[in-house]
Order: C-alpha cells, then structure tokens, then sequence
C-alpha cells in the first residue's frame, strides 16, 4: 500500500530515486526495518486477542507415544494452541502495508504462507476437534509435495531467463550445478523439507520460534543482498533482480516471530501448532530457492537440519536393530530424557542457531 502511494507520486519519487537502494526505487532499507517493526507491534497486539479465543477452541492435548514424555510435558496440557493464526495475519499485514505487491516473488511469499499456514490450520483442526491425531502423514505430506510443486513451476519459468537462475550453488567452493527442468522436484523437496523440519523442532517453549528468528534474519539479508546488483557482484552470488523485495516478507516473518515468542517463552501462553511452524520453514524454502542459495538454508537453518536428521536416523535404527540411536526423538527430547531443564535447552539450541546464521552470512565472503 505505502509503495503504491509514493509511486503514485511520480514527481516526488524521481527526486528521491537517487536515495533508493538496490534494486528498489523506494527505500528499501527502510521499508524492511518497518516491516519487521509493524509486524512485532501488530503481533504484541493482536496476541492476547487470539490467545483468548484459541482458549475457548483450541487447546493442546498432551498425547504422544511416549508416556514419559506426556508426564515430562504434562503442565503444557490445555495451552492454547494455533497461535501461527496470528503470526501469519501479523506478516501478511506487514507485507501488504510495505511490500510491493507488484513483485512476482512476494506474490509468490504470499502464496506460499498463506497456502502451508491453510494445510496446518486444518491439520491443526482435526488434531484438536476430533479423535484423530490431524492429517495423516502421508495426507500431510502429499498436499506439501503438490503445493510445492506449484511454486516451483512458476518460480522455475521466473528464473528460467536469469543467469544462474537454475543453477544449484555450494558455499565457499562455488561450484555449481545446473538443475534445468530438475529445478522443480528440487523445489519440492527444499520446500517440503524446510516446513517439516520446522515442524519437528517446535517442540519446547519458545525452540522454533527463537531459532526461526535468526535462520529468517540470516536470509531476509541474503535475499537484500541478492537484489543489490553491486553487493551481488562484489559477493559474487547470483543477482536475482526483485529479490530484494522479499526481504521486507522475511522481515516481516522475523517480526512477527519475535511479537510471537513474547506469548510463547518459557512457560509458554501459547504454541504456534502447525499453523505456524509449515509456513514459516516453507518460507525459508522458498526465500533459498529463489536467491539458489539452498547449501546455506542447511547451515543457517542447521538446527532444523539436526532435529530432522535425529528423527530419520532414529526410526532408520530402531527399525535395523529394535534399538534407540538416542533417548527420544527429535534431538531435543532426548536432553529432557537426560534431565536437563526446558529453557537450558532452548537457549542453547537459540545460540548454536544464532552462530551458524553467522557462519552462512561468512560464508559469502571467504570466497570473495
């Protein structure tokens, strides 16, 4: 809507053009630090509203396979849950006010949230209003895998035409690979993969979230920098016209992450479910897929990576040899097995998350 105005405006934005950033002909800068601003400030207010209805309707039901982990989490029973119904709405907000809804890559962004937040919504739904524990996997999984699909086919015919718009990039080496057509299923299983791994990891107070907020801040300046021609030659990463547009979409996510983690801390008022946790690690997906730059989604957002990979390694050793690899799946249950409390937990899986979104954002620059 702002951008609107002041393109609007024609004469005013010719004077001010010579301020802009990037690719971008209206503050961009500006626009990211208020999108993330408004998005916090929406997040903090529309919070306790959603939290007094989700009391009402939707509660969290302490009911997984492991009977030690239900007493473990047993205070957590009857917390509101669904509360990604107000990080979403907090984004979108952002987004409309400041974005520029012209651009083919926040339409996509908007898509991509507003899709994966539906499918957790009714997951979400079905776990909580009927017997049922939600969607069954593989119901999950296909809608992830045909939503995904869409995505990539147009992100695939938007990138087509741009210089190493296709092609699959490593950190530091810059080798590349040219992924053509292939770029689709490609697509499906980054996005897929960054929604579940989200998923996983929303475990204890405050785990995604705080880890969401660094691995999305990581990549709202990835994709900055990837819409600023001079930036991405000096960095030498693929200069990906309009990307940076996505970046005030990012920082709308990271400010309503942050408005979300102030309900949801230890003891956590409020769980984000699946409503939550599936759009926001499809929007990271999406914001690598876009800017190719998927080898640094596996170290930015390293502890998704791990949570995921404990999971698959668990259930690939206990159906090998009917032992556990580690206490309880995904990896930070297995720290509550062994005693340590919630919030130490968090905390530190919150630092390794914040120095491995350090060490992708370097890794632009050793190469260089």
């Amino acid at each position: 809507m702002v951008i609107w105005l002041l393109k609007t405006f024609s004469p005013l934005l010719e004077q001010l053009e010579v301020l802009s950033t990037g690719d971008s002909r209206v503050f961009l800068t500006a626009r990211i630090a208020l999108a993330s601003l408004s998005s916090f400030l929406i997040a903090l207010l529309l919070g306790p509203l959603a939290i007094r209805w989700l009391e009402k309707r939707f509660r969290e039901r302490v009911d997984s396979a492991s009977e030690k982990l239900n007493e473990i989490h047993a205070s957590k029973n009857a917390t509101p849950t669904m509360g990604g119904i107000f990080i979403i709405g907090s984004i979108l907000i952002s987004t409309l006010l400041w974005a520029d809804l012209a651009n083919r890559y926040v339409q996509l962004g908007i898509l991509t949230a507003a899709g994966f937040a539906l499918l957790g919504a009714y997951d979400d739904w079905i776990k909580l209003s009927t017997t049922q524990n939600g969607l069954k996997p593989r119901q999950k999984l296909v809608v992830q895998i045909l939503f995904s699909g869409f995505v990539g086919t147009l992100l695939y015919f938007s990138n087509t035409s741009l210089n190493s718009g296709l092609d699959l990039i490593m950190p530091v080496t810059r080798l590349t690979f040219y992924l053509g057509i292939f770029f689709i299923p490609w697509a499906i299983v980054v996005m897929t993969g960054s929604s579940n791994a989200v998923n996983l990891t929303d475990g204890l107070d405050g785990l995604a979230s705080g880890c969401m907020v660094f691995a999305g801040s990581a990549f709202a300046g990835l994709t900055y920098l990837a819409g600023h021609k001079v930036m991405a030659e000096y960095l030498q990463v693929p200069y990906i016209p309009g990307a940076g547009e996505l970046s005030i979409l990012l920082g709308a996510a990271v400010g309503a992450v942050l408005g979300f983690l102030w309900f949801n801390c230890y003891p956590a008022q409020v769980f984000m479910g699946d409503t939550g946790s599936l759009p926001l690690g499809a929007l990271l997906g999406f914001a690598a897929l876009v800017i190719r730059q998927e080898a640094l989604l596996v170290i930015a957002g390293g502890v998704f990576v791990v949570e995921t990979l404990s999971v698959i390694m668990q259930v690939f050793w206990f159906r090998r040899t009917g032992n556990r690899l580690i206490a309880c799946s995904p990896l930070h249950n297995h720290y509550l097995f062994k005693g340590q409390h919630e919030m130490k937990i968090v905390v530190r899986f919150w630092i390794c998350s914040a120095l491995l979104a350090i060490i992708a954002i370097a890794s632009l620059k050793i190469a260089t």
